[in-house]
């Protein structure tokens, strides 16, 4: 009975045994692409497919250069040159997506990128005809170490019609601008590097008919754009250039009858409209600090120039037109007398266009002096004095207000003011204007026994050129 029984547990744990185990295997089912040489052949493009890679494992053959937590595999052999856009827009997990060519064990890396954007990511490169492309889409990203709905899709992106030299655009009258989309642009071999470095390139030619200045620039403004001279791309001779991501305009003197060829370089990830025009003149202001000035003045110039085709300003050239001038991009200057001056700026670019303007300057130096204060020599409590100030001016008619100020303990404290026009009086002549405020005796200036006095003279519609003479203390007045 033992024996029978020790039988029948052994074909019952054997019987669990094989159900946990043929459970184990129905339910993590690896994808049938999981391994490289599983995968999935691309025979035409555009191709879009959605697969489940839950659970998607790591080969250890597998190459390691572009990080992935369990992967999954596609090919795609082209028959022509040009370039291949692979993405995994739509998956519901965060994707890591790599190309590859050789055999399984010794791959090299293509192409990467782990994060297009939330959870998909985007690679773009160009293929060759014949060559067969391995891809790897595996997990990765914010703590993911499994995979999910994996939706990938391949296509192969025309490249511009102007994608190499010979098949350069013919820029025609100007303003000119024309479009095209950069994905599929290939660097062709020879292509000159040494300004426009990206792979993605596209050509245009321009012959002037006169002579000037013009503007190449691209929007988005990022792409780099070289112009060049002659015949092959291994006789060319570089005329100026934008690097990639410089934003800037590239602006050159184009010479009648000479043809310019403009090579322009994407990162490939967007359309770029090629824009060629002559380029704008520069604009040019001034500012001058203070704005009231007089002939004491040391005038501060402050210069505002731009350029807007981006070549930048060479030179500025100043004549104050009083005899003299100056080339500083801010000068100091100091007129030689009243009157209004017609100040000119001229700015020149690199390559040479210029812009001016003109202002005129008025100088003004308005200037007052107080030359007399008189006070009695004695008061008493109660007592209301009068305080006489003599007001010298000799330039222009003024209107000003006189402060008159007691002294005490901690200063000077206001205590009236008189305003009142005062005329010029011309120089030599040795007139004034009179000024009279009352003050009534105080308890305290008895106190201190004595009280003196300061009168300040201001403009009321000008600035003073020279305030220093603007004010006058008197003798103290004994108080009583």
């Amino acid at each position: 009975m033992v024996r029978r029984s020790v039988a029948r547990l052994a074909v019952a744990f054997t019987g669990v045994v094989t159900l946990l185990v043929a459970g184990q295997t129905a339910a993590y089912a690896a994808p049938t692409n999981d391994d490289f040489s599983a995968a999935v052949t691309v025979e035409n493009v555009p191709f879009t497919t959605t697969i489940d890679t839950t659970d998607a494992t790591s080969d250890p053959t597998d190459p390691t250069g572009c990080a992935n937590k369990g992967s999954v595999w596609f090919s795609f052999t082209p028959t022509v040159d040009g370039r291949v856009e692979a993405h995994t827009f739509g998956s519901d997990y965060y994707t890591v997506l790599s190309a590859w060519t050789g055999e399984q064990g010794s791959l090299t890396r293509v192409a990467c990128n782990d994060d297009n954007g939330s959870q998909r990511s985007r690679i773009r490169f160009a293929v060759a005809a014949g060559t067969t492309y391995h891809f790897m889409v595996g997990t990765g990203g914010y703590g993911d170490t499994t995979g999910g709905s994996l939706r990938f899709s391949l296509d192969q992106v025309a490249a511009p019609a102007n994608d190499d030299f010979a098949d350069a655009i013919t820029v025609g009258r100007l303003p000119y601008a024309n479009t095209q989309n950069y994905a599929g642009a290939t660097a062709e071999a020879g292509e000159p590097t040494s300004c426009v470095t990206s792979t993605y390139t596209a050509w245009y030619a321009y012959t002037p008919t006169t002579t000037g200045s013009v503007t190449a620039r691209t929007n988005p403004g990022y792409a780099g754009i070289a112009a060049y001279t002659g015949s092959s791309l291994t006789a060319l001779s570089r005329v100026g250039c934008t690097r990639l991501y410089d934003y800037r305009p590239l602006t050159f003197v184009a010479q009648a009858g000479r043809t310019y060829l403009f090579q322009v370089g994407s990162d490939g990830s967007a359309s770029h409209t090629f824009q060629l025009d002559v380029a704008p003149d520069p604009t040019v202001e001034f500012y001058h600090y203070p704005s009231d000035l007089s002939s004491y003045d040391q005038v501060s110039l402050s210069s505002s120039a731009y350029d807007p085709a981006g070549a930048g300003i060479a030179s500025f050239a100043w004549d104050f037109g009083d005899g003299t001038t100056s080339t500083e991009a801010y000068p100091v200057h100091r007129f030689p007398g009243d009157g209004d001056w017609t100040v000119r700026l001229s700015v020149r670019t690199l390559d040479g266009r210029t812009a001016s303007v003109t202002h005129v300057v008025p100088v003004r130096t308005h200037d007052v002096a107080v030359v007399k204060l008189n006070v009695p020599s004695t008061a008493r409590v109660g007592q209301t004095i009068g305080v006489t100030v003599q007001v010298q001016n000799t330039r222009y008619d003024e209107t000003v207000r006189v402060d008159l100020e007691r002294s005490g303990p901690t200063g000077y404290a206001s205590v009236g003011s008189s305003t009142r026009p005062v005329p010029a009086t011309g120089t030599g002549t040795g007139k004034t204007t009179r000024f009279d405020i009352d003050y009534t005796v105080t308890a305290d200036d008895l106190a201190i026994g004595k009280v003196s006095f300061r009168v300040v003279a201001e403009l009321v519609d000008a600035r003073d050129a020279l305030p220093y003479d603007n004010e006058l203390r008197s003798a103290p007045v004994k108080v009583n």
